[in-house]
């Protein structure tokens, strides 16, 4: 892999993981789209450590608080928000692990990937036409949040995406509009951390070198940007801008897969 392919790969992670349009999607697709050898699922994660990275220092404040609120009270307010983002990982947690050999191989042809880009387009407009915002997350219930786990655990599919799922759940589940962008973020938070040790684990000290670094580089730097971007403009813009493009990433997939 040169070093333009890998800044190029980080760039789309960073720009697409905190977006409604599937960051696992593009970066299958791009080598394809751009004619160059794909770099695998463990490269993926290797990026992903870039945008962890972002979210972390995004939310520090946010993640800073529960920890130190939920070692000092277990039983407290922090304590409480914590145990709920914990549960809500659980369902991705399992179904990761279950269909880990799938995500490296059937789930990452593009005819999946465009279907699942086009169809899941159509969840995100009724959720956000049904959504309600009466809530804030951290008033939710249990049964709340490991629903809105349980759609996380559906971006185990190229072509869903994470913040997607989670945020058209949460729409729907009466969350407001910001909350569900942050609830989202958290969520992800521990389940990249866990991907990322799972497969970074196979890597020898000859694998990282200086284009992995450069592509996690990238994707931190893109993915802080991107964070931030998100969450400002979902409150005024809605899913719509998101919807049109999956549609169209989703129908070049298909074009492709023939």
């Amino acid at each position: 892999m040169t070093y333009s392919q890998s800044a190029l790969l980080g760039a789309i992670q960073g720009f697409t993981e905190f977006l409604p349009v599937s960051s696992s999607a593009h970066l299958a697709l791009a080598p394809r789209f751009f004619s160059f050898t794909d770099p695998g699922l463990t490269f993926d994660v290797g990026l992903h450590l870039g945008t962890l990275v972002a979210v972390l220092v995004y939310y520090r404040e946010t993640w800073t608080r529960m920890l130190l609120g939920a070692a000092r009270d277990p039983r407290g307010e922090e304590g409480r928000n914590l145990a709920l983002i914990a549960l809500a990982t659980l369902p991705a947690v399992v179904v990761g692990l279950l269909f880990e050999k799938a995500a490296e191989e059937a789930f990452r042809d593009p005819r999946r990937i465009g279907l699942c880009l086009i169809a899941f387009s159509g969840v995100m407009v009724w959720a956000e036409r049904s959504a309600r915002h009466a809530l804030d997350w951290r008033a939710a219930g249990a049964r709340t949040l490991l629903l809105v786990g349980a759609a996380q655990a559906l971006a185990v599919m190229p072509g869903v995406s994470r913040s997607g799922a989670t945020i058209s759940a949460a729409l729907l589940l009466g969350i407001k509009a910001p909350q569900a962008a942050e609830l989202s973020f958290l969520m992800a938070t521990p389940i990249v951390a866990g991907a990322a040790i799972l497969k970074l684990r196979h890597l020898g000290l000859g694998d990282i070198d200086g284009t992995f670094l450069l592509g996690i580089a990238v994707s931190a730097a893109t993915g802080l940007a991107a964070v931030g971007a998100f969450i400002r403009f979902l409150p005024r813009g809605g899913f719509k801008p998101y919807v049109v493009y999956r549609v169209a990433l989703g129908l070049a997939a298909l074009f492709l897969a023939r």
